[in-house]
C-alpha cells in the first residue's frame, strides 16, 4: 500500500523536520569528539543514534519527547565515556583498541 492516511504522513514530516533538527543541535553541542575518530564503539553509538531516530520517525507508538530524550541519553553517554576515556588509562583501554594487522608476522632479522 502506498499510504495509509495523510495524518500519517503529516507526523513523519513534522517529526522528522524536529527530530533532525534536535539531533544536529544535540550532536553539534556535544563537541566534534561525538562522531569524530570512530572506533568500534563509537560506531554503535552512531548505528543507535540512526536506530533510534529511525524508530521516533516511523513508529507512533514512540512520542517525540521520548525520542528526543532517548538521543540525548545516547549522545550525553558517549559524551562521559569520551571524558572517562580522557582522564583513566583502564578505562581508556577497556574501550578503544589497538589496530593489528591480520595474518602479519613478525620476522627477526
Amino acid at each position: 500500500m502506498f499510504f495509509q492516511t495523510w495524518s500519517g504522513l503529516g507526523r513523519v514530516l513534522v517529526v522528522g523536520i524536529c527530530a533532525y533538527a534536535a539531533l544536529v543541535l544535540m550532536l553539534r553541542v556535544s563537541g566534534k569528539r561525538t562522531l569524530s575518530k570512530m572506533n568500534a564503539f563509537d560506531f554503535v553509538v552512531t548505528i543507535a543514534l540512526g536506530s533510534t531516530l529511525a524508530s521516533l520517525l516511523l513508529s507512533k507508538d514512540v512520542p517525540l519527547a521520548e525520542g528526543l530524550l532517548a538521543l540525548g541519553l545516547l549522545i550525553s553517554l558517549q559524551w562521559v565515556v569520551a571524558w572517562m576515556a580522557i582522564r583513566f588509562t583502564g578505562w581508556r583501554m577497556l574501550i578503544k583498541s589497538e589496530p593489528r594487522l591480520a595474518g602479519a608476522t613478525r620476522t627477526a632479522q
